[in-house]
C-alpha cells in the first residue's frame, strides 16, 4: 500500500519562532501517524523544524533540495532529493504530497501554495497570519483548510484521507 506524505512548507529565514514550534509539532505528529514527512530539505526555518520533529520520533523524512549544495541539508533529512532546479523544485514538492500544510508564509511558501491549489491539492494553513488564508480561500475555498494547531492540521488530514472520493483522485 502506497505511503501517505505530508509536504510540510514554510518560510527559511524569515520563519517566526511560532512557525517553528507548529512545524516542530506537526512534524512529530506526522511521524506518529507513519506517514512520511516531505519538506524543502535545508537546514533552516520551517523545513529544518518540521524534519527535526519527525526525526524525534524515528519518522521517515524527505527532502527536496533546490541545489547541488549538500552542506545545507537538513541533518534530519532520511533521503534528499537533489535538483538543482532552484524554485521550480517547489512544483516537486506539491505534486509529490498527498497534502500540504503552510507553517508560516514567505514568498516559497505562497508559490507552493499556489502551484498545490493549480494541481487540485488539499492545503492547511497552520499560520497566525489570516490574511494569507481568507485570499486563498477566496480563490479555492473547496481546497483550503485552516488550523489552529498542529493537532488540529493532523486531524483535518484524517478527514481529507478518510474522503474516499479524495483519495481515488491521487
Amino acid at each position: 500500500m502506497k505511503k501517505i506524505i505530508i509536504g510540510v512548507m514554510g518560510p527559511g529565514e524569515k520563519a517566526k519562532e511560532i512557525d517553528l514550534q507548529n512545524a516542530y509539532q506537526v512534524g512529530k505528529l506526522i511521524a506518529q501517524q507513519d506517514w512520511i514527512l516531505l519538506t524543502g530539505g535545508r537546514n533552516i526555518g520551517v523545513m529544518d523544524a518540521a524534519s527535526c520533529g519527525a526525526k524525534s520520533v524515528q519518522g521517515l523524512t524527505i527532502g527536496i533540495l533546490p541545489d547541488r549544495n549538500l552542506q545545507n541539508i537538513s541533518k534530519f533529512i532520511d533521503i534528499p532529493i537533489v535538483t538543482n532546479m532552484g524554485s521550480a523544485r517547489n512544483n516537486i514538492n506539491v505534486l509529490s504530497s498527498n497534502v500540504v500544510i503552510a507553517c508560516g508564509i514567505g514568498l516559497g511558501t505562497v508559490s507552493e501554495i499556489a502551484l498545490a491549489l493549480k494541481a487540485n491539492k488539499k492545503v492547511i494553513f497552520l499560520t497566525d497570519e489570516k490574511e494569507s488564508f481568507d485570499f486563498f480561500e477566496k480563490l479555492s475555498p473547496q481546497l483550503v483548510y485552516f488550523a489552529t494547531n498542529p493537532e488540529d492540521a493532523i486531524s483535518i488530514i484524517k478527514m481529507i484521507l478518510n474522503d474516499d472520493n479524495y483519495m481515488n483522485l491521487k
